[in-house]
């Protein structure tokens, strides 16, 4: 096929790839771009690669060397097979193997398919999961079976045209620096596909094995044994609680079934329209329990009907949990990541307290990320525990929790407020199987021991460690050169800025009235609250980040997604212990925010859009 796109690189590109792809679909669908000399959209597709990021590759599913195709699935298996060769080069290690797993989105099982061949070609045994199962299973395989890395081919939430590649390290945590760019290194060192890593065939290798059984069985016992006796015995098999489901067209429902049945459970009423599989996702707009009440239509109308006060809803790939309850007036109420993070933290040493009453909590540790609430810190410094605060993304917490854990340190919990949560370190990532477990135990404990509901509970805590309230959103952007512009305007808009370490943030918002005390920019490493200026946890100037601490004890943190085209924002004011005046604070919040958004970000000028819901 004879064709000048009039740029030698993209040439090179568009050949390549007709060479390489053997995906007849993708082949015809360059191929027909050619023809009509689409050289933009094929500039677009063929000359930028996906990478690594916050969640490993995730992207739209078309041909194209920036996008989720057969062939980038390929490439990448391919390299990260020959960094683990590399960081592994004995017979021993190599014979550990790698597991994968995959979820019920088009193309996932085939992509899971395809990688297994190459580890199998580099003669790597491989463990691929029979059938569609929650992400949590692969970090969890990873640890029991001692493997040397875990793949989950899963676009967790995003919209039905994407998918990815999620990648666990040796230590079952997902993967960080220098991980992250020396496998992207390996893939480019890589790039051409072997023959046989489009073999199929090699699936029927001896080398092949499925750990669903072996891994289901073990994951529910060790579930099971983290829920106290007496809570099970006490507590959940009698309980008059109803609870609503929702798997979101996902994967979670066998699991949670199972989940509420090893810890007794009364059983879960599933929203039948969304309790299996389905890559169309055909009755939400965002398959994401996240968006908060236009997600959980159908859970609320199934829930009205049959006289359930508590909906619990994964994400598709059940890594993530939300929340509703009905309260007095019987309106729904959906909480936020903020708030299950800290019912779920009070939870977590409620439940360790009854399992180990002799130990100290001096060695236990709750765990956040810096854009969550700092109400676990505030429950840590109240009852004695240790609270450490990481970058966003369950990698660090993972990774920190590895740490911990090595050193002999007990972590009891962890969470982000985008609904992700770890309780306890069976699964050194976000599980939204063991958190709806644990969540609905003990939505039964306030029920049978005080007739209280979640947001009773909720308050009780406020009353004890501190009014904490959270704000959190999000405007779409679609143009990454308008969001550098928009940084780089909040990074110039005071009025002259401290040469030495080129800051120039703005001091105010709301005309003058919220005063700026410190502002910590971990795109650049400049911190004011530092003696050095330095930021302490890791920078990074592949993506925005900027957390602003006001004199009236805000925190607002502004950042772009790793994973959308988003720019979101975290605000959260923290309350002493006794101070009464909730309505107020919230008042504050809301006023701040509205400043924040409309001074930094500029929404009609750099044409933001909002969030729908």
């Amino acid at each position: 096929m004879e064709f000048d796109s009039g740029s030698a690189e993209l040439n090179q590109r568009i050949a390549e790839w007709l060479r390489w792809d053997k995906n007849e679909k993708n082949l015809e669908e360059i191929r027909e771009l050619a023809r009509r000399g689409e050289w933009k959209v094929l500039g677009d597709r063929l000359l930028q690669r996906l990478t690594f990021g916050t969640a490993g590759l995730r992207g739209v599913m078309q041909a194209g060397f920036n996008a989720m195709n057969d062939l980038v699935v390929i490439q990448s298996a391919q390299g990260l097979a020959k960094y683990l060769l590399q960081c592994y080069p004995s017979e021993e290690d190599r014979s550990r193997g790698v597991v994968l797993g995959y979820d019920g989105r088009y193309n996932s099982k085939r992509f899971a398919e395809l990688s297994a061949c190459v580890f199998l070609h580099e003669n790597i045994p491989v463990w691929l999961y029979s059938r569609t199962v929650a992400t949590p299973f692969v970090p969890f395989a990873v640890l029991e079976l001692k493997c040397l890395a875990g793949i989950m081919v899963t676009a967790s939430h995003n919209p039905k045209e994407d998918n990815g590649y999620k990648v666990y390290w040796t230590n079952s945590a997902q993967i960080i620096p220098p991980h992250d760019k020396n496998i992207q290194t390996s893939i480019m060192e890589n790039l051409e596909p072997l023959e046989s890593s489009w073999n199929l065939e090699l699936l029927l290798s001896d080398k092949l094995n499925d750990p669903y059984d072996q891994m289901v069985e073990l994951y529910f016992r060790k579930l099971a044994a983290n829920v106290p006796q007496p809570f099970i015995r006490d507590y959940n098999t009698a309980s008059p609680l109803r609870f609503v489901y929702s798997a979101m067209h996902g994967v979670g429902y066998p699991f949670v079934v199972k989940a509420f049945e090893c810890a007794r459970l009364p059983a879960i009423i599933a929203v039948p329209e969304q309790r299996d599989p389905d890559p169309e996702f055909r009755t939400v707009k965002f398959p994401n329990p996240e968006e908060g009440k236009s997600s959980l239509v159908l859970s609320m109308q199934l829930a009205n009907e049959t006289g359930c006060d508590v909906i619990l809803a994964n994400d598709p790939d059940a890594d993530r949990l939300a929340c509703a309850e009905k309260d007095a007036k019987g309106e729904w109420r959906v909480f936020s990541g903020n708030e299950l993070g800290a019912l779920l933290g009070w939870w977590a040493i409620r439940c360790y307290r009854e399992q180990y009453p002799e130990r100290s909590l001096s060695d236990c540790y709750l765990i956040a990320s810096t854009v969550s609430s700092k109400m676990c810190r505030s429950i840590a410094n109240v009852d004695g525990l240790n609270f450490i605060e990481t970058l966003t993304g369950f990698k660090w917490m993972g990774n920190k929790s590895v740490e911990l854990l090595s050193q002999g340190k007990t972590v009891l919990f962890a969470f982000e407020e985008a609904i992700g949560f770890m309780f306890s370190p069976t699964v050194l990532d976000k599980d939204g199987v063991s958190a709806a477990c644990h969540l609905a135990t003990l939505a039964c404990y306030l029920r049978a021991t005080s007739n209280q509901s979640l947001a009773d509970k909720l308050n009780e805590l406020y009353d004890i460690y501190g009014f904490h309230c959270t704000s959190a959103s999000y405007h779409f952007c679609y143009e990454p050169p308008v969001i550098e512009r928009i940084f780089k305007r909040i990074r110039n808009m005071g009025p002259g800025g401290d040469a030495q370490q080129d800051a120039n943030y703005p001091q105010t918002v709301g005309a003058g009235r919220f005063k700026i005390a410190d502002v910590r920019d971990l795109t650049t490493g400049y911190d004011s609250s530092q003696p050095d200026g330095r930021a302490v946890l890791p920078t990074s100037k592949s993506s925005q980040m900027i957390t602003f601490s006001f004199e009236n004890g805000a925190v607002v943190t502004l950042r772009t997604s790793g994973t959308e085209p988003k720019i979101k924002y975290y605000a959260e004011m923290c309350a002493q212990p006794g101070q009464r005046d909730w309505n107020g604070s919230k008042a504050t919040l809301r006023e701040m925010v509205d400043c924040i958004v409309e001074e930094l970000l500029q929404p009609k000028e750099n044409n933001l859009t909002p969030r729908s819901d």
